[in-house]
């Protein structure tokens, strides 16, 4: 195997179009050498949320022009790419179809290895960019679809313990944020606005806060803030609304979080949790789930902030580890809108989640 490998990740799962090459230089951390996104805000931001037809449409328009800035922006001929990655599952079908169609046909045009890469797992490797992890660490995954406590043992290998059983933070976030009339996308806004506000206004509910292990609810509370909605007559009483909101999903996050960390220390050696995805760029998430690592002797890590929001240098991690493992897919491998990084949870009827 040559010294330095160099993989393509593509990412078009959801409303993001992004290309990256990163080169991995044996024993140090993999480089990024172009990392490009394409976001599709503007497009989706007077829907109040991500319109599938259009963001795949977007995708389509994008996909070239952005893979040719990547090769110029990281200085790498397309015919020295050592193999194409690409996101295949989980996220919306016709926005995963363009990138994973896109990536077969460089694959079979340069003659270059496919792999098929898990959203999730790009994100439960990102912050191998920085960091020194080791094998097995608990992690936290909370985005805009997900939001699970996992065991990593190793590539490929992970068991879920805990998980949502309705909406994800992320979606919590954002419609939390499209109730109090913030835009799109929601978390960054509320965390925003809640710096205005009393976080201790508005008393709202914490579901299954005292049951279910570390699994989470947050259908409930974003139902309480619609009903709280309901009073508002300022700007002052959203900002408290906001803030309030923001303080029951740190305290819920603190309860969940030490249930995780003790069920992960009854099982497995090691003392390392990653918060990975787009609510870990929230920076009262950081430092709550700091506050717990302090107290229960853990070390916490973070992908850095243009690594939490989806993005092609994360899928191309994965691809590069699977590479080394000569875990190739095949030019028929088929997209799939649900693909869990745990082969064995099981799907709790009725709530549209697996447990």
């Amino acid at each position: 195997m040559k010294k330095k490998i160099l993989i393509m990740g593509i990412e078009t799962s959801c409303d993001e179009t992004a290309v990256s090459i990163i080169q991995d230089n044996g024993t140090k951390p993999p480089k990024i050498l172009a990392n490009i996104v394409s976001s599709q805000e503007e497009v989706h931001k007077k829907f109040g949320g991500v319109v599938p037809e259009l963001a795949a449409r977007s995708h389509l328009e994008k996909i070239e022009m952005i893979t040719k800035k990547a090769l110029k922006k990281s200085r790498v001929k397309l015919n020295n790419i050592d193999a194409i990655s690409a996101t295949a599952g989980p996220g919306l079908i016709v926005c995963l179809s363009v990138g994973f169609n896109f990536a077969k046909s460089l694959s079979l045009a340069l003659k270059k290895p496919l792999i098929a890469v898990n959203h999730l797992e790009g994100h439960a490797l990102s912050p191998m960019f920085k960091s020194n992890i080791k094998f097995p660490y608990l992690l936290l995954l909370i985005s805009g679809g997900h939001t699970q406590y996992l065991v990593v043992k190793g590539l490929g290998r992970y068991k879920r313990i805990g998980t949502t059983i309705d909406d994800a933070l992320g979606e919590a976030f954002d419609k939390t944020a499209k109730i109090l009339g913030f835009g799109f996308p929601g978390g960054p806004k509320i965390e925003h606005y809640a710096k205005k506000g009393n976080q201790r206004r508005y008393v709202l509910p914490k579901p299954i806060i005292n049951r279910g292990g570390c699994n989470l609810s947050f259908a409930g509370l974003k139902t309480a803030v619609f009903r709280s909605s309901k009073t508002i007559k300022n700007k002052q009483d959203k900002y408290d609304l906001a803030a309030s909101f923001q303080k029951t999903i740190l305290d819920i996050i603190y309860k969940k979080t030490k249930i995780a960390i003790n069920e992960f220390k009854k099982n497995f050696e090691g003392n390392q949790i990653i918060v990975a995805g787009g609510v870990a760029a929230n920076n009262e998430i950081r430092n709550i789930i700091n506050k717990i690592c302090l107290e229960e002797k853990f070390t916490s890590i973070f992908p850095e902030l243009d690594l939490c929001s989806d993005n092609a240098a994360m899928i191309a991690i994965v691809g590069l580890k699977k590479f080394k493992k000569k875990k190739f897919s095949k030019l028929d491998f088929s997209v799939k809108p649900r693909w869990q990084l745990d082969k064995n949870a099981k799907f709790l009827k009725g709530a549209g989640v697996q447990l």
